[in-house]
């Protein structure tokens, strides 16, 4: 396959960044799209020319490093899978492929396609935990959890925080990542400690870090590699309110 990329690039955060034009060539379209990134760089360093700078750790879906806005959609054209497990059959010979990093000002680009999320990693540590007791641990079976509460609880610790969702969102809103977080231990009993203080936290720090309001468009679910569920939104609204409607109270 032969190909044209227009990929954008920018040497750092102030910078106004644009996008440049390459060829590749001789691709195989079982190539997975970070592997044809590897040849362009491989071609780009022959030349003497800088690489693309672009993230990427586990290439198998696991980690959400790989943030690439591909011909205008996270991740590209294919429904609930990383850039890691986008191949190359997915595109035509001769096609231009527009790659992009994410947009959205809490996500301020480092260089090229790398953007610093560190503020999901901010919004976890304001309540991503539970309280625990040191000692002998319990067998997980003494615990009982219902299977489908146990089954809702595993499919939003599904989230991998790569961003698609802010990425997709008109608002850049972080609702649908936080709401995954704050529903993965809110459905659980060993997360009814914090439950309170957990998702005022989270929301305040969401807040903080600039990201938008929701509006329910469902962009965000459309474009999640782990199609994780709108429900979880209205989870954290009804949690949300019935902490504040608690503190009101005190």
């Amino acid at each position: 396959m032969n190909l044209t990329l227009k990929v954008w690039r920018q040497k750092n955060a102030s910078d106004k960044g644009g996008f440049e034009t390459y060829n590749v060539s001789d691709i195989s379209p079982d190539m997975s799209f970070l592997e044809m990134f590897d040849v362009l760089n491989e071609q780009l360093v022959r030349e003497g020319k800088d690489p693309v700078h672009f993230d990427h750790d586990c290439r198998e879906g696991i980690c959400g490093m790989c943030s690439m806005y591909i011909n205008g959609k996270p991740h590209g054209p294919k429904d609930a899978i990383t850039t890691c497990q986008l191949h190359m059959r997915s595109f035509n010979d001769g096609d231009t492929i527009t790659v992009e990093p994410w947009r959205a000002a809490p996500f301020p680009i480092i260089k090229d396609l790398v953007t610093d999320r560190s503020s999901f990693d901010r919004i976890i540590q304001a309540g991503g935990y539970i309280s625990v007791n040191t000692g002998g641990v319990p067998d997980a079976n003494e615990i009982p959890i219902p299977k489908k509460v146990a089954d809702e609880a595993m499919d939003a610790a599904t989230c991998i925080g790569c961003g698609a969702c802010v990425a997709a969102c008109k608002n850049a809103s972080a609702m649908l990542f936080v709401s995954a977080k704050v529903s993965q231990l809110a459905l659980l009993p060993q997360g009814q400690v914090e439950k309170k203080s957990r998702v005022e936290n989270m929301v305040a720090q969401m807040d903080d870090e600039g990201f938008g309001a929701c509006t329910n468009t469902g962009a965000c679910s459309a474009v999640c590699p782990k199609e994780i569920s709108l429900t979880n939104i209205a989870r954290l609204n009804r949690e949300y309110f019935a902490a504040k409607s608690s503190s009101d109270n005190v």
